[in-house]
């Protein structure tokens, strides 16, 4: 039997301290989008975020992992888990794409391995994702797997010089479960 975390094209998996890299070219690819604008990070600040993940246990439900595609090995992405709340039965996720990586099918496949685990493994109840208004490409992504918009919160966020819109999405277990049926592969 596969690994429950690997699909047909990524397999999702725990930081390792070498990805510093990887994760270093994730935010500069964020700041590129449009998203929000930090003051850069010194490649000693990313190897030791990376060696602090790799050695840190996940707090609950709350989780980060790499998406490494399976044709090159490289981290291409990562997917993880925050604002977990069993008791409500809600949590969010959230996924970031590395530049050269996106409109492939990794994202999908992430989203919904990660998913997944958390509806049918942890027994959550929903998902909410939350989305800058102006990032069309992963909207688009989030109707694909069955979230819908349950708001959009006016100018909510300020970055790159002015406000800006932020979507709410959301999907339920068994929404996904009628979109992503366990049997078959994504």
């Amino acid at each position: 039997m596969a690994s429950f975390w690997t699909g047909k094209r990524v397999r999702l998996r725990g930081i390792e301290p070498e990805d510093w890299a990887a994760f270093m070219g994730l935010a500069v690819d964020e700041e590129r989008l449009g998203d929000l604008l930090h003051p850069p990070g010194s490649a000693e600040s990313f190897r030791a975020w990376a060696k602090e993940q790799a050695a840190a246990k996940s707090e609950g439900d709350c989780f980060r992992l790499a998406i490494q595609a399976l044709d090159t090995g490289k981290i291409v992405g990562a997917v993880g888990s925050h604002h977990a709340d069993p008791r409500a039965g809600r949590f969010e996720y959230g996924i970031t794409m590395a530049a050269g990586h996106r409109r492939k099918g990794y994202a999908a496949e992430a989203a919904v391995i990660l998913l997944r685990f958390m509806f049918a493994e942890r027994r959550y109840h929903k998902c909410e994702a939350r989305i800058f208004g102006h990032n069309e490409a992963s909207l688009a992504l989030h109707r694909r797997l069955g979230f819908v918009e349950e708001g959009r919160l006016r100018d909510h966020v300020f970055f790159a010089g002015r406000h800006h819109d932020l979507v709410v999405m959301g999907i339920l277990a068994h929404e996904f479960a009628q979109q992503h049926p366990a049997s078959e592969p994504d």
